[in-house]
């Protein structure tokens, strides 16, 4: 996948989620090939209210966020694999993570790179692996589960 296939913008992003600030965590979208991966962008800026209490004098983005971060890429790219929007009535929730793994700190000035990829689908759960990189360097991994409703 080259780094200009299907990429997109913050207003197409935000035509698919329906997070908004704070929670938004994908800026944009580098490369998607709306069948199996998607490489996603979330800047990381000292002025994000969870840097106030985490940590004072010693701001580290939490790993939660982290896991949010990649999952919201995977829902971006379940919304691209079935050609459907929300005004469609579909929403990915955030179901479930296994093997997560957390290799190095993210700081404010980061860029997290968010590689995700479509594993398998069953009766409506959703399995995908994700990666979250700062400079080629592995942050974190996991598998996230995302489960598709109907609204």
């Amino acid at each position: 996948m080259s780094v200009t296939d299907g990429a997109f913008d913050i207003k197409e992003v935000m035509s698919l989620l329906p997070h908004r600030y704070p929670f938004l965590l994908v800026d944009k979208v580098v490369a998607c090939d709306n069948k199996s991966a998607i490489h996603a962008i979330k800047n990381v800026t000292v002025n994000e209210p969870i840097f106030t209490g985490h940590f004072p004098g010693n701001p580290i983005f939490p790993g939660v966020l982290i896991l949010e971060a990649m999952a919201q890429a995977a829902g971006l790219l379940g919304f691209k694999i079935t050609s459907s929007t929300p005004g469609a009535r579909d929403l990915y929730l955030f179901a479930g993570v296994d093997n997560a793994r957390f290799k190095r700190q993210v700081l404010p000035g980061d860029t997290m790179d968010l590689h995700v990829t479509f594993e398998k689908e069953r009766r409506g759960i959703w399995v995908f692996k994700g990666r979250a990189e700062v400079d080629g360097e592995l942050a974190c991994s996991a598998d996230i589960i995302c489960a598709r409703r109907e609204i």
